[in-house]
């Protein structure tokens, strides 16, 4: 399969990381891309949830057994591309095959990179399934300890920053002279911010799944049980809470932005690449800080202006390090 097949995949089912993804350097394109796309593969059978959890459980080990080169028996995932909503979801699972046929094409290396990486993600989602597999509107579960929720968003996104760390040190600046142990703590919790900022944002959505990510034993603090969640009324009452959390994801993601500009400055595509997540994390933030946050009518969501405004911003500042540094400045 050739690589433009990897990138009509992913402009068909994803249109906001493809963004990313054709800004960086064709050298860290394919490894990047295919990771992308089979982790949104893996997800999107593990939110199947017309499907029982048993089952997607059963479709991920055996996506993680191919995808590890333990099984090489094609997948038949029909039955879950027939139960998709989304056009796009559909199509990552129709043509899963040829997503693993590309894996073949990566060196040694970097194979063994994507491996490691979706490994883990797959790891957090099989726990994802089994912790809330009983869980409903009516029996609202929650995270135990702090503990756990980082456990969760260093495997399914702070990992991710390990992987893209290591891909583009391997093959964009190898000798560059750098603080590699801080890099790699930088880059994990890069991934963290922004899956946290994920979780703040669908708490109302996930809640009502059943599923609440944020500790039982902080909302016990606030003499909070998690299906308290589901009342508005008790907004007041968490947001001291919510905000906390929130000042973690900007934190989360300060640390990522230093770790964009400890990438060499000659690296613009890979500046740019990080740049823009953070950005849109930090502007999700902002509204999610006066938002109706336990109403699920009010999703905060960015606009595709806002997305073109902070691309512009963000390209015309480069050249300029001080209006650059600028555009995520440090949290008050």
């Amino acid at each position: 399969m050739s690589q433009p097949s990897l990138n009509d995949l992913l402009q068909q089912t994803s249109r906001s990381f493809y963004l990313t993804l054709r800004v960086l350097p064709h050298a860290v394109r394919p490894q990047i891309g295919l990771a992308y796309l089979l982790a949104r593969t893996t997800d999107t059978i593990a939110d199947t949830e017309i499907v029982p959890p048993a089952q997607r459980l059963q479709a991920l080990q055996q996506l993680r057994d191919r995808i590890l080169g333990q099984r090489s028996n094609v997948l038949d995932f029909t039955e879950l591309a027939h139960r998709q909503g989304a056009p796009a979801e559909r199509l990552l699972l129709e043509r899963c095959d040829v997503s693993l046929t590309l894996l073949h094409q990566l060196s040694a290396t970097d194979l063994q990179c994507v491996r490691r990486v979706l490994e883990t993600i797959i790891s957090g989602q099989r726990l994802d399934l089994q912790r809330f597999a009983a869980a409903s509107v009516g029996n609202v579960l929650a995270l135990q300890t702090e503990a756990e929720l980082e456990d969760y968003i260093y495997r399914v996104a702070g990992c991710v920053g390990e992987f893209w760390t290591t891909i583009c040190r391997a093959h964009l600046f190898p000798h560059a002279r750098l603080d590699e142990a801080q890099l790699l703590a930088d880059g994990i919790r890069f991934g963290k911010g922004l899956q946290l900022v994920n979780i703040l944002r669908d708490l109302p959505a996930d809640v009502r799944k059943g599923r609440c990510y944020l500790p039982a034993e902080k909302l016990g603090a606030l003499g909070l049980q998690p299906a308290d969640l589901l009342e508005t009324a008790n907004e007041n009452k968490f947001r001291p809470l919510y905000d906390q959390y929130l000042d973690l994801a900007e934190a989360h993601l300060a640390a990522g932005w230093a770790y964009t500009n400890t990438v060499p400055r000659g690296q613009v595509r890979v500046r740019l690449g990080c740049a823009w997540p953070i950005l849109f994390g930090r502007e999700t933030i902002q509204r999610l800080r006066t938002a109706r946050l336990l109403d699920p009518n009010c999703r905060v969501k960015i606009s595709r202006a806002a997305v073109r405004r902070i691309i512009l911003q963000s390209v015309v500042r480069y050249p300029w390090p001080t209006a650059w540094r600028n555009l995520a400045p440090p949290p008050g």
